[in-house]
């Protein structure tokens, strides 16, 4: 972590940085500054039992709070001090307590500081690394000018259930993605100065019923298969500290749980950071039946490996009465105090001046930040259908717009959840965008919303219908609010709140196109919806710059590229629906009753993961397998590599995302007929022809046994090349040589 973080710790590792004449060798190395291990062991030797459980003590921003606890050292991270005014007098604080200590100042950067982002679902439909890149390290700046220095992202979880809430803080439910697109936030808020959480360790996507803070029940394979490698993925790519999780992992709450936070994550992953407690989590031991009290509760999370304690207080008020007497080493309290210590000269807070909260303001929204914004809410649009070529929006044709529905001009909602300082009166609605891109084209464009978000009556639907019949094109902008989706936000179904599909009959009824655009944080029930629209865009919650980003691709200065990283359900009955099922032994045939399916709908879903159309056309080669002699040994090839000719046939520039799905048609265990590991994008010209290669490691070809054995078969193999998960063009290749890595090693072994 020291040297990940060397930009900003340069300023400490040396003294006297300017001299006027030339330091002999001998004499430079005399007074050559302290390491930082020096410094954190001589802080250490300085502390009280008390100071030591404070350093590991992460308070909120709470009325009831005492003023005095952090300048007495008693608090080492604060949360919820969300603007650089609070952020400034708590870290003043903490610089004027005995030792001097400066705080973690964190806050959920989950997609946006000011300037708000698309939330991580509609970013992982980019499939686009480096642009994701790009928005956490805009969002980090922006937070780090406001004097926070610590964030509690990136979600890794995998997303399988989307009745989950917390789905829209993730990536998708394809575990390749959600690692790639982990490790670009993770890189990203360390570009812009912010040190990352990995969380929620682990297994916490997989709450039963989806819903939020449930038990989780995992198989030991799964947990390593599926849930893990997002971690792992984080992990190399230098995540600062990692959550734990709130719930229960198969009966153990993971807070407790020293066989899955010292075991797996420490011994197996690897990981040597700082260990936080979500939010009461250490107190939640007692609500979950493993602990008597808050004094038990402190023990069993502290020896499993949790090193902070969020916002319960147990810490610091039993810390050190337990290592006093006997019951907690010291030696365990020492270590997570130098792991927090580690992180905060990694940081170079000791050096680093107290934040003027003057000048912070001026550094938010700047125009930069808002580029890069509208350039990811434009990645992240995903077009579901579009019939007759309703879109792009032709002005020759269309001269009037009718824009209906309640989330046209909601800026509250397009903000969304989790939105740390965002604001309404900065994002620009779609009603605002569209006036303006369809003015520059001498488009008119009439709103009528029709009924409120919450859409109980039809006191509007005149008015929308009367808009409808008068104009070329109804834009309907319809789907959930803000407050279904994100933490606390899991429902029982996926339907759109009130009579929203009724405003939708009626407008079509008309017998106008209708372009609809589907917002909110997750796929919703569309009902009859896709026969009703001639053209669907989903939209998700786009953030500041959503309203134009959707305005110029409805227009078509942009070719819409998005794709699904979740599968699209018909009826919130399949879930949990992901691409990645095993076939099972009586694999679906439609109209077949003795087969996997459903009497009443099909178990298939309405769109398939890595869905997602364009304003022109690709057609994908047969791939071509490079190294067909995939082993291990001199005579072998320990990484697959595979090329296939991506041709773009239709009438305009766009984007292709190429994806790679890989399958093992015969292994000792079942299983999934394709998982995807790898995408390339492409932007090619009408008629030009672009070739993805893909260099996939052969260690991405196996399983892991439950121990967390890595195993990867000899035999063969398909490789597929395609635009989604249903039907990529597979060849075969074969592993020549099988063999088996052990538990947590990078590179499997014979």
């Amino acid at each position: 972590m020291m040297a990940r973080w060397a930009g900003h710790a340069a300023a400490w590792l040396s003294l006297g940085a300017v001299h006027a004449q030339p330091i002999p060798a001998q004499t430079a190395a005399a007074i050559e500054a302290p390491s930082a291990e020096a410094r954190i062991e001589a802080l250490l030797a300085r502390m009280t039992l008390e100071e030591k459980a404070g350093q590991l003590n992460l308070i909120s921003n709470e009325p009831l709070n005492d003023p005095g606890a952090i300048r007495r050292g008693e608090v080492g991270a604060v949360i919820n001090f969300s603007n650089a005014w609070l952020a400034a007098e708590a870290d003043g604080a903490a610089r004027a307590s005995r030792l001097g200590i400066p705080l973690l100042v964190g806050l959920d950067i989950v997609h946006g500081y000011r300037t708000i982002f698309p939330l991580p679902l509609a970013l992982a439909a980019s499939f686009d690394a480096s642009l994701v890149r790009r928005a956490a390290a805009a969002m980090a700046r922006e937070s780090f000018a406001a004097g926070i220095n610590w964030t509690f992202a990136p979600m890794a979880d995998v997303a399988r259930d989307l009745r989950w809430g917390r789905v829209v803080e993730g990536l998708g439910e394809d575990p390749w993605l959600t690692g790639r697109l982990t490790a670009a936030q993770v890189e990203g808020f360390r570009d812009g100065g912010l040190a990352s959480t990995l969380k929620h360790f682990a297994g916490y996507g997989a709450v039963l019923g989806g819903r939020d803070y449930d038990a989780t029940y995992v198989a030991p394979t799964e947990l390593h298969d599926l849930h893990l490698p997002p971690f792992r993925a984080g992990i190399r790519a230098g995540a600062d500290s990692v959550m734990t999780a709130l719930t229960a992992l198969n009966g153990v709450p993971t807070t407790a749980d020293a066989g899955l936070m010292t075991g797996i994550l420490r011994r197996q992953l690897g990981f040597t950071g700082l260990v936080v407690a979500d939010w009461q989590a250490v107190a939640s031991l007692v609500k979950h039946g493993v602990a008597r009290d808050g004094a038990e509760a402190t023990r069993k999370a502290i020896t499993a490996g949790v090193d902070m304690d969020m916002t319960s207080g147990l810490y610091v008020r039993h810390l050190p009465d337990e290592v006093r007497a006997g019951r907690i080493p010291e030696a365990a309290v020492d270590a997570a105090v130098r792991r927090v210590l580690r992180l905060k000269f990694g940081l170079g807070l000791f050096e680093r001046p107290l934040i003027d909260p003057a000048g912070a303001e001026s550094r938010l929204l700047l125009p930069e930040t808002r580029r890069i914004a509208r350039e990811a809410a434009r990645a992240s649009l995903v077009l579901l259908q579009n019939r007759e070529d309703v879109l792009p929006i032709d002005p020759s044709r269309v001269r009037r717009i009718a824009l209906v529905g309640p989330f046209a001009d909601a800026a509250w909602d397009q903000v969304g959840p989790h939105e740390g300082n965002g604001q309404p009166h900065d994002a620009v609605t779609i009603l605002t965008g569209l006036r303006e891109r369809a003015a520059a084209s001498g488009v008119e464009v009439v709103f009528s919303e029709g009924c409120p978000r919450v859409c109980t009556d039809r006191a509007g639907f005149a008015a929308a219908v009367e808009a409808a019949r008068g104009a070329d094109l109804v834009v309907a902008v319809m789907g959930e609010p803000r407050d279904r989706s994100g933490e606390g936000s899991s429902t029982a179904t996926l339907n759109w709140p009130g009579l929203q599909h009724d405003l939708l009959a009626a407008v079509a009824d008309t017998g106008k196109p209708v372009a609809l655009v589907v917002f909110g944080g997750r796929p919703t029930e569309l009902g009859a919806a896709p026969a009703q629209a001639h053209a669907m865009l989903m939209a998700w919650i786009p953030g500041t710059e959503g309203g134009p980003a959707i305005a110029e691709t409805l227009f078509g200065d942009v070719s819409p590229s998005g794709k699904l990283p979740v599968s699209w359900p018909r009826t919130v009955g399949q879930m949990p629906l992901t691409y990645d099922a095993l076939p099972g032994g009586r694999p679906h045939i439609p109209n077949s009753r003795w087969t996997m399916g459903y009497a009443d709908a099909s178990p298939l879903p309405l769109f398939p993961f890595g869905h997602g159309l364009s304003y022109t056309r690709f057609a994908y080669g047969e791939p071509e397998v490079l190294t067909p002699r995939v082993g291990v040994g001199d005579r072998y090839e320990a990484v697959l590599e595979v090329r296939a000719p991506v041709t773009n046939i239709g009438p305009r520039p766009g984007r292709a995302v190429a994806q790679l799905y890989l399958g093992q048609p015969v292994a000792t265990r079942s299983r999934p007929k394709r998982l995807l590991k790898g995408a390339v994008l492409l932007d090619l010209a009408s008629g030009e022809t672009g070739t993805a290669t893909f260099r996939i490691p052969a260690r991405e070809l196996g399983y892991h046994e439950p121990d967390g054995t890595l195993v990867v078969e000899a035999g063969e193999y398909r490789v597929g090349v395609g635009g989604d998960s249903a039907g990529p063009r597979m060849v075969s290749f074969t592993v020549e040589t099988g063999w088996r890595g052990p538990p947590g090693g990078d590179q499997a072994q014979r």
